[in-house]
């Protein structure tokens, strides 16, 4: 029985975001998607993962991914990824919204609400829908800046890891001399 490679021993361990997150966006790359479109597809996809409507990411990331081309592995597996940043941003957009409108702040008890919308829907929106307005105006506002943030950060991340994904690939071919006559 032969011993492992070298390389094999002295590399870490891999992560969970290597291998769920860094290794699907480096395999895109060698199927011919520009690092401009995978850029793209991060903050499209991040931005829409983030909609402050419960339930709704899913369905709104996979309908913008097909409306704008993106790929959807990459779109799904962010908004999958930001789902513990969702609650937070919800709140956030909730009073965000309740400023830019001047209204006062809902009380907004997560129990209460879930318990509302099951027995009472009606209620529910009637005492909710207007915050529900004022969390999407909020984003509404606030995407288009953040998408631009998270693309331009993202593209020099994006071109470099296509740079040395080339580069590995090149060096893994041989140079074979020219065949002699």
């Amino acid at each position: 029985m032969s011993a492992p490679p070298l390389t094999d021993l002295a590399s870490p361990p891999r992560t969970f975001w290597q291998r769920r997150v860094r290794d699907p966006i480096v395999a895109q790359l060698t199927q011919g998607i520009t690092p401009e479109k995978i850029a793209l597809t991060l903050a499209v996809g991040s931005a829409f993962a983030l909609f402050p409507i419960l339930g709704t990411t899913t369905l709104l990331c996979f309908l913008v991914a097909i409306g704008l081309r993106l790929n959807q592995p990459i779109v799904q597996l962010i908004n999958q990824a930001l789902w513990p940043l969702h609650l937070p941003v919800i709140f956030a957009c909730v009073r965000l919204g309740e400023a830019i409108f001047g209204a006062p702040h809902v009380r907004l008890g997560v129990r209460h609400m879930h318990d509302l919308l099951w027995s009472d829907p009606t209620l529910f929106f009637r005492q909710f829908g207007l915050t529900m307005l004022y969390a999407v105006v909020a984003w509404a506002v606030v995407a288009p800046f953040y998408i631009t943030a998270v693309y331009y950060i993202s593209l020099p991340i994006t071109r470099r890891v296509a740079f040395l994904k080339n580069r590995a690939e090149a060096a893994e071919i041989p140079d074979t001399p020219p065949p002699t006559p």
